[in-house]
């Protein structure tokens, strides 16, 4: 009978890796069968959970690993170096926020065991805790400063009973009990994120906003390096075609061809610096702003925003041969 379900365990198991993409690898510790059994009643239809001995995970993931060499599955074989503790999964194929939030919705507060690691850390707050005053000694055990104050035991100060990452002594223990205390909450918790492999959780707050941004960075530093070596590529081509149109433009005005729409553009702007300088009116509030881009990618010439003194023509022309550059 125990090698039937061994083998109906390791048919399901397999069913589960070949089936689901991704799945939450959780861990279990004082969760409790029938908060696992609401658990997986709020997760039908959206996840399955399966739990087993971690021998036989890792027994059935090699051998389905074994079972076909020229297809070895290295995501699976990724799973056995975590199938450590009392682990399970949560197999999907949806979006694993939602499976995180009913994870978290199931937490129950608990009352702190002797010899437990705390999962957090516990305070007690100063005032009237109801004991009567024969029950000093649970006080005295952990150094606390008490006084009588109306037959009932008072705490004087505020103190921290229980630190995070401590294990919990039975002084604590009996004492957070009597006061009916029960600082610690236990559900699943995630441990790590299986989808084409094991991650850590923190790939869960990865967004598009963020891959986007990375993306952009990486970009950029393709473009720089292939300006650098003139290399043209989809990175590159885009600047160096704004570069070309800034070089071909500067070229005819120094040669005088204004046939083009920009070029013509642009030597008005040097032509009549006044026209786009906004200070010619006299009584107006300051001078306009200065003239937008000129079509085409070629930026208006800094000389335009504001009146240059009278020059012979070849030395406007070569100066704007420098600005376009």
């Amino acid at each position: 009978m125990a090698k039937a379900k061994k083998i109906a365990y390791f048919a399901h198991l397999e069913e589960c890796l070949n089936k689901y993409p991704r799945a939450f690898i959780v861990d279990a510790d004082f969760v409790g069968s029938k908060q696992i059994s609401d658990i997986r009643i709020a997760l039908r239809g959206k996840a399955e959970l399966v739990f087993g001995k971690n021998t036989m995970i890792r027994k059935c993931i090699r051998n389905m690993c074994e079972k076909d060499p020229e297809d070895p599955h290295p995501e699976w074989e990724s799973i056995i170096p975590y199938m450590v503790g009392n682990v399970g999964f949560i197999f999907t194929t949806g979006d694993l926020d939602k499976i995180e939030d009913v994870v978290k919705e199931f937490v129950k507060p608990a009352a702190a065991k002797a010899g437990v690691i705390a999962p957090n850390g516990c305070k007690i707050e100063k005032g009237p805790t109801g004991l009567d005053p024969a029950q000093t000694a649970f006080f005295q055990a952990l150094n606390i400063a008490t006084k009588i104050n109306k037959g009932s035991i008072e705490i004087v100060n505020d103190v921290e009973v229980i630190k995070t990452g401590q294990k919990v002594g039975s002084s604590e223990a009996a004492l957070l009990a009597k006061l009916g205390v029960k600082p610690f909450k236990y559900g699943l918790r995630i441990l790590y994120v299986y989808e084409g492999g094991v991650f850590p959780t923190d790939v869960l707050k990865i967004t598009e906003e963020t891959l986007m941004s990375k993306w952009s960075d990486g970009l950029g530093n393709v473009a720089a390096v292939s300006l650098a070596l003139n290399l043209p590529n989809d990175a590159s081509f885009p600047h160096m075609f704004i570069k070309g149109a800034k070089n071909v433009v500067a070229v005819a005005l120094e040669a005088g061809f204004i046939e083009f729409d920009v070029v013509k553009k642009i030597k008005d702007m040097l032509d009549n610096p006044d026209k786009y300088s906004g200070g010619g009116g006299g009584g107006g509030g300051g001078a306009a702003p200065a003239p937008a881009a000129a079509k085409g990618g070629a930026p208006a010439p800094a000389a335009a925003a504001k009146a240059p003194e009278p020059e012979p023509a070849e030395e406007e022309e070569a100066a704007a041969f420098d600005l376009f550059d």
